[in-house]
């Protein structure tokens, strides 16, 4: 019996001490993350920092019965809802991804609806509420509301939306009056839509005036078909200047007055056949040059090469440090200028295979404004961007390139297809933008993080909402001697004031992904921003 006891008690131990070896031992941490998302009728947009999908709607897609075709995550992931079929996306879908650990996403969507109503002789815009539902233009004091002509009026979905009553029959304005929208997503319900026109004593309005270093976007507000203007002057002078190659439309009008010099107040009036404005005073801003723009300036640290004098304060980057863990250099300061140089080298950027022991990994040559933050593995984690609050019109300089046919494809973006064998392309591009890190990944003097490792997730996006300015220059052949080039920045908004400023060229434009030719080189030199 003693013996069956002590049995017993052994098992019972062994067990215990088995139980406790089972419930110490760590669960790795492996992240599970929706890696894509596609359906009909929309545009996804997969956010692995804050763990959402955002999905932009076209106007046609029905918001209650959103298809989606397919979706995958993290291998060996699962998830707590289906995520392929058909949805109701008016409110946000929660999705717990598990493996060893539980990932919380959400799901929504936005259907991005234009809508305007327009009248004849209307002054200024129209003002359209989507919470309230309803649409206000104004038209001069005096004007008969009996017979009013309206123009246009769009309020629902494009081309599945009705409306009654309809436009033709919309000409007594003297109250307000009511339209019934009908389509798919209402599910046979009305949307009810108030339309105003309203009279006002105002003439002619200045609405903005954005003055950058040298020049200012000018606003107004008038009755349609009256003849517009603006006039400016510099603060302290008597004589008005008229600006030029005003654009009319409907009741507004603007303009871009040049040739204004830079920290100067000036002040600016809009008019409409006789009647004036009142004036808007508004200081011109400053020029910041682009720091080390002709590639004078290098240093060697640790047998790493570096793009800024010794004991400098770092503007440029480079792959350099990556590049050094295979005893490499991808970007390199040479002695050969462009012509007519006052400097006397130049920046070269040559993309590499880099091998180590047998594992390697393809290298663009790069220089980019911004910090490589460091290695990981063989991958590489940087942040782009500088402090910038100027907003330059374009970038030029010089550039020599041979363009060599590739011969790594380790990945690519998302709707390019690339082979070995094809061209390989040179890339230069600037952005200006106002990203935040928290939610970029950066730090407040480099803001956007670039991560090879999850490049899918951290790639550049120009086309995010924090980017208020871009221009791009892309080299798909070679370019034997050297060439001057301007790339011009375009603007998303004249009244948005960046907060850095993002430059990047590469010998190959795929190098984020691994993947170009080990023959492309590409030369830089003289570069500067124009403000005019």
């Amino acid at each position: 019996m003693n013996k069956i006891k002590h049995l017993a008690l052994a098992l019972l131990g062994a067990l215990t001490f088995s139980s406790c070896i089972e419930n110490t031992i760590p669960y790795p941490v492996v992240e599970i993350d929706i890696l894509s998302y596609e359906g009909e009728g929309f545009r996804a947009v997969i956010d692995p920092l804050t763990r959402t999908v955002k999905l932009t709607l076209d106007e046609e897609t029905d918001i209650t019965q959103v298809k989606v075709t397919s979706a995958e995550i993290t291998e060996k992931g699962t998830s707590s809802i289906p995520l392929v079929g058909t949805f109701d996306m008016r409110t946000p879908l929660a999705v717990t991804l598990s493996l060893y650990q539980d990932y919380y996403w959400t799901i929504e969507a936005e259907q991005p609806i234009e809508r305007y109503f327009t009248v004849a002789g209307q002054i200024g815009q129209s003002e359209i509420n989507t919470e309230s539902r309803t649409a206000t233009v104004y038209v001069a004091e005096g004007s008969d509301l009996k017979n009013i002509q309206v123009t246009s009026l769009k309020l629902g979905p494009r081309g599945v939306t009705t409306m009654t009553p309809t436009i033709e029959e919309l000409t007594s304005f003297e109250s307000v009056r009511y339209v019934y929208l009908q389509y798919p997503a209402l599910k046979g319900a009305q949307e009810r839509w108030q339309l105003y026109v309203l009279e006002t004593d105002v003439k002619v309005t200045l609405t903005a005036a954005d003055a950058w270093a040298k020049m200012a976007w000018l606003y107004g507000a008038a009755e349609e078909g009256t003849k517009v203007g603006f006039r400016y002057r510099q603060v302290g002078q008597e004589a008005w200047s008229e600006v030029q190659d005003v654009k009319q439309q409907g009741g507004t009008f603007s303009a871009c007055v040049k040739g204004l010099q830079p920290l100067t107040e000036y002040e600016f009036m809009a008019y409409s056949n006789d009647d004036l404005s009142p004036t808007l005073v508004r200081r011109t801003e400053t020029t910041l040059p682009l720091e080390n723009g002709d590639f004078e300036q290098w240093c060697k640290v640790n047998n790493i090469i570096y793009p800024y004098a010794e004991g400098g304060s770092p503007f440029w980057a480079t792959g350099n440090v990556g590049a050094s863990i295979a005893n490499a250099t991808v970007t390199e300061g040479v002695n050969d200028p462009r012509p007519g140089s006052s400097g006397v080298k130049s920046a070269r950027l040559t993309s590499i295979f880099a091998n180590l022991l047998g594992v390697g990994r393809f290298a663009a040559g790069n220089l980019y404004v911004g910090n490589y933050v460091r290695n990981d593995g063989t991958h590489g984690i940087i942040n782009f961007g500088r402090p910038f609050t100027a907003r330059p019109v374009a970038m030029r300089g010089w550039v020599k390139y041979n363009c060599g046919e590739i011969d790594y494809v380790t990945s690519q973006p998302p709707g390019v297809t690339l082979k070995k064998g094809d061209s390989d392309c040179g890339s230069l591009y600037v952005a200006l933008g106002d990203w935040d890190p928290a939610v970029y990944g950066g730090t407040a003097e480099c803001p956007v993080e670039v991560a090879t490792r999850r490049i899918e997730e951290t790639a550049f996006d120009k086309n995010s909402e924090a980017v208020i300015a871009y221009g791009e220059l892309l080299l798909t052949e070679s370019v034997d001697g050297w060439m001057e080039v301007t790339i011009p920045i375009e603007y998303r908004s004249t009244s948005r004031v960046p907060t850095h400023i993002l430059i990047a060229f590469a010998a190959s434009r795929y190098g984020d992904y691994f993947s170009g030719s080990t023959s492309s080189v590409l030369w830089v030199d003289d570069f500067e921003l124009i403000y005019e």
